[in-house]
């Protein structure tokens, strides 16, 4: 019977010992919270998930700014039709180093054959009239006519007069020299290299292709001088002022540094892209630079009574920035904080810190999130404990 009972025995221990549950692990402890401060006790595991830097003064940092290259317009011409026409020969093309007055292109143009008809009849016009006002001053020299034909005359002369530098002014801006041949020449009015052709032979022009987005029909510059358009921050209106220096380095020239000086920044702020348009000027006298490169201007900037910080150090909190200093090992205290500059990885405090104090850069949020839980908690319980207040005083009210 013992021999039965045996292993009925020995099936019951070992599925009570089965069933039996595994002890808890004990929660690790909350923090103390005081006011601003957090204090955990040693060894919490959320020490582990925190990581420190020390603010360090500022001396000075290197803030880069997104740049492109584009040409020089104060060195730049860019040549659009005055007349409608036809091409009748190209006489430059890209690549090609022309000086002031050159032709670069030879249109046939009606319309420009009558402004150089219209000269031709004004200068036609003033000769008549100039043989008209002689024989006034004649006739009146002999007594034949009066003062007023005499000065009639002397007032035809002089508008015909008029008109004829009216007309020559404007056929001379096209480059006539005189006649009705409907010949207009496409000059270039500085010295430079022609950097853009876009016209063909035979093409017909009209003087509407021109304006925004319409290419101009020859582009000459003078490639030795660049701009440079940079896009800045507002936080570096202070610091991108005309006549600052700067170091330009372009990705698809490594190695290669340039400098330039910032000639003129923007009053406004772009809607779109929350920057400031800067201006700079970059001299390119070996020609290694072209329009259009992507570029990257690095400004040097340095600080007085200042420390500087990694970026994810500091919080925002509504419209004040603050950060979580540790004064004592397990005990770290929230401090506001204000900032001189924000890059992306780095900031300048100017004051609530001290060089060597140290603050949170990774989990700040941590810390913040669990300090405000407890501020919660603790509105809540002084709520209740002035309902409990009030409920005693409305009680005794009520008893007498």
């Amino acid at each position: 019977m013992l021999n039965r009972s045996l292993p009925l025995l020995l099936a019951t221990v070992l599925l009570a010992a089965c069933s039996e549950q595994p002890a808890p692990k004990a929660e690790a402890p909350a923090p103390i919270v005081q006011a601003n401060q957090l204090r955990f006790p040693a060894e919490h595991p959320q020490l582990k998930l925190l990581t420190f830097a020390a603010a360090a003064p500022a001396q000075a940092i290197t803030i880069e700014l997104p740049a492109k290259l584009v040409w020089n317009e104060e060195r730049t011409q860019r040549i659009y039709p005055s007349f409608a026409g036809r091409v009748m020969s190209i006489q430059a093309d890209v690549g090609r180093r022309v000086a002031a007055g050159t032709t670069l292109a030879q249109l046939a143009s009606p319309d420009f054959g009558q402004a150089q008809s219209d000269t031709a009849r004004a200068e036609a016009d003033e000769r008549l009239t100039a043989k008209g006002l002689q024989r006034q001053r004649e006739l009146f020299d002999a007594g034949i006519v009066a003062r007023k034909e005499l000065e009639q005359a002397e007032a035809d002369h002089a508008r015909a007069q008029a008109e004829v530098e009216r007309a020559q002014a404007r056929t001379r801006l096209y480059g006539s020299a005189g006649g009705v041949n409907q010949q207009l020449a496409l000059r270039s009015t500085i010295s430079g290299v022609v950097v853009e052709r876009n016209l063909n032979p035979g093409q017909e022009l009209r003087p509407d292709q021109a304006g925004p987005g319409v290419p101009a029909l020859f582009v000459v510059t003078d490639p030795t001088s660049l701009w440079i358009q940079i896009d800045a921050r507002e936080s570096e209106a202070g610091i991108v002022r005309a006549g600052t220096r700067f170091e330009l380095s372009i990705p698809s020239l490594p190695g290669q540094k340039f400098s330039g000086k910032v000639i003129t920044a923007s009053d406004f702020i772009d809607p779109l892209t929350r920057t400031i348009k800067i201006r700079g000027l970059v001299s390119n006298p070996e020609r290694r630079l072209k329009a259009e490169m992507l570029a990257t201007a690095r400004f040097e900037r340095s600080f007085d009574n200042a420390v500087v910080v990694p970026a994810a150090a500091v919080l925002l909190r509504g419209t004040r920035q603050s950060v979580f200093v540790r004064t004592r090992p397990g005990e770290f205290e929230r401090r506001a904080v204000e900032l001189e500059y924000e890059g992306p990885q780095q900031v300048v405090v100017s004051k609530g810190l001290r060089p060597g104090e140290e603050v949170v850069v990774d989990n700040a949020l941590l810390l913040a999130r669990m300090l405000r839980l407890a501020e919660e908690e603790a509105r809540g319980t002084d709520k209740g404990d002035e309902d409990v207040q009030a409920g005693k005083t409305a009680d005794g009210v009520a008893k007498k």
